[in-house]
């Protein structure tokens, strides 16, 4: 049985149509004071996955995801798993001033403490947040998804071969994995520090290694076609940032990907005033840019 929070019901329709699996309807309104009221129209079976991600408004769509596992196991489900696309508060992992609250570790709690059995997301910034469970939980790639979309709209017939770019060295792992799918190079752009207030960013050479760090090769980037890959954009400032390197190093055009699209205070509109021709995210959050769905990717975890 698949239950979608009021946030992810057409990915929940999507992942039960790819199981052939029942979609169970929820009654999902709010009360004139603000509260929400929740109600599961149908028998409920013995496992059970629901599917709600905790974007924007993050507090409604953390509350709903607890009410809708309290109430299933409640009314009798013995296995549930939560399928988080995208995870609100998962960016504070550690206390970084004194006093903060350690955001993600709550957030665990009290999925757990409502009654799930399993956890499933989508590229979380920090994996070591997976720790704080004591039930299994799982992180998946959309990397996959990401490039299979990629390979189908724009570059399986054509011989072009795109340029896969990480905006920093912290996201090479994901231009990696893409740029093995769509079997295409991939580089990241690197900081480097000139002097002590001087720090440029650069291309790093498609095919350097880690002691080469700082060797330039405008032609890896001349004339080609660059995708921009990164796991989440907010405001866009690091995106931003890469189109324009880019494009002084003589990209022909640039498109941008991402699995979480939040795109807040006109990210969207900043992207493409940069030069962006399109941002392609995944449907973990809904946006004018969740073109990729990752219904497939989540069908598949569950068989596993």
């Amino acid at each position: 049985m698949i239950i979608g929070g009021s946030a992810s019901q057409d990915l929940a329709a999507h992942v039960a149509k790819e199981l052939g699996e029942e979609l169970c309807y929820v009654e999902i309104k709010k009360f004139p004071d603000g509260e929400k009221y929740l109600r599961i129209d149908g028998k409920i079976e013995d496992e059970v996955t629901i599917i709600q991600s905790t974007g924007f408004p993050q507090d409604e769509n953390l509350m709903e995801l607890i009410f809708l596992i309290s109430t299933v196991k409640e009314l009798g489900a013995k296995k549930v798993r939560a399928v988080v696309p995208y995870m609100g508060y998962a960016r504070q992992e550690r206390r970084f001033n004194d006093g903060e609250a350690i955001s993600a570790k709550i957030i665990c709690q009290l999925i757990e403490s409502a009654g799930a059995d399993e956890f499933i997301t989508f590229n979380i910034h920090e994996e070591c947040v997976l720790n704080f469970f004591n039930i299994k939980a799982r992180n998946i790639s959309a990397m996959p998804a990401i490039a299979e979309y990629l390979n189908k709209k724009y570059f399986k017939k054509t011989d072009e071969k795109p340029l896969i770019i990480a905006p920093d060295k912290g996201a090479y792992g994901f231009a990696q994995e893409m740029s093995e799918i769509i079997d295409c190079d991939c580089t990241y752009l690197s900081k480097v520090r000139l002097g002590p207030d001087k720090v440029e960013t650069r291309i790093v050479d498609v095919r350097c290694d880690s002691e080469s760090e700082n060797t330039v090769n405008v032609d890896s980037v001349k004339g080609k076609h660059a995708v921009i890959i990164d796991d989440i954009i907010a405001t866009g400032g690091t995106i931003v940032n890469a189109i324009n390197i880019l494009k002084q190093y003589g990209a022909s055009k640039v498109d941008v990907c991402c699995v979480h699209p939040i795109l807040t205070n006109n990210g969207a509109v900043r992207i493409y005033a940069a030069g962006a021709e399109k941002i392609i995210g995944t449907n973990s959050l809904s946006s004018d840019t969740s073109r990729v769905s990752i219904a497939k990717s989540i069908a598949e975890a569950l068989r596993d």
